[in-house]
């Protein structure tokens, strides 16, 4: 089985067609999109219609995978099937143990750069905690917010939703910063000054 693919449609997919032709191939699928592209539907039918002893040849390895992770595990995958695995350009042959050796070679490398990438993450992440960076999302409410809801959530005539509004926030941000309001609006009333919320200006005003 052959598979083809251009990236835009202006390109000819006639050279790379005639290559895999040459090659025996006796079915070609052929894609016409980007590699970025996750629905790739002809690359999809190709490898559901590859049976253990088949082989998918392809022109070259960037014609089959985005990333040399993608092209590590649709090779992987077809090793596990039985399937055989060849791109032209590279020379590139699974069915042969010499094939078999690069690929493998392929696979730790890529595992190398994976677990430098990760490496390097959290080095970078460990020295920011040291300087005292803050990590993640910002926080919804500042302290200075959260004692200012818990004043006014200490009047009855004020509700969470009318908080809510007022620091425009959602009701479960109000919950999530007071925990206390669990237990109900008592355990505020009793440990905090009191405060209203902002009336409207009036026509006296």
């Amino acid at each position: 089985m052959g598979y083809a693919r251009v990236s835009a449609k202006g390109q000819l997919l006639d050279q790379q067609i005639h290559a895999l032709t040459e090659a025996g191939c006796i079915r070609i699928f052929a894609d016409n999109k980007s590699g970025k592209n996750a629905e790739r539907e002809e690359l999809r039918k190709a490898l559901d219609c590859l049976r253990e002893g088949d082989t998918l040849v392809v022109p070259s390895l960037d014609r089959l995978g985005r990333s040399i992770q993608d092209l590590i595990a649709i090779v992987s995958g077809l090793r596990k099937r039985g399937i055989g695995f060849t791109s032209l350009h590279e020379a590139l042959d699974t069915t042969t143990p010499g094939g078999r050796l690069v690929f493998h070679v392929f696979a730790a490398l890529a595992e190398f750069i994976r677990e430098l990438i990760v490496q390097g993450t959290n080095e970078g992440l460990d020295a920011a905690r040291a300087r005292g960076a803050r990590l993640g999302q910002p926080p919804a409410l500042t302290d200075e917010q959260v004692r200012h809801a818990r004043d006014l959530l200490a009047r009855p005539e004020n509700t969470v939703t009318s908080i809510a509004k007022l620091l425009g926030v959602s009701r479960n941000t109000i919950y999530n910063y007071l925990p206390e309001l669990k237990d109900g609006r008592l355990a505020l009333a009793g440990s905090t000054n009191t405060a209203e919320l902002p009336r409207p200006a009036g026509p006296e005003d």
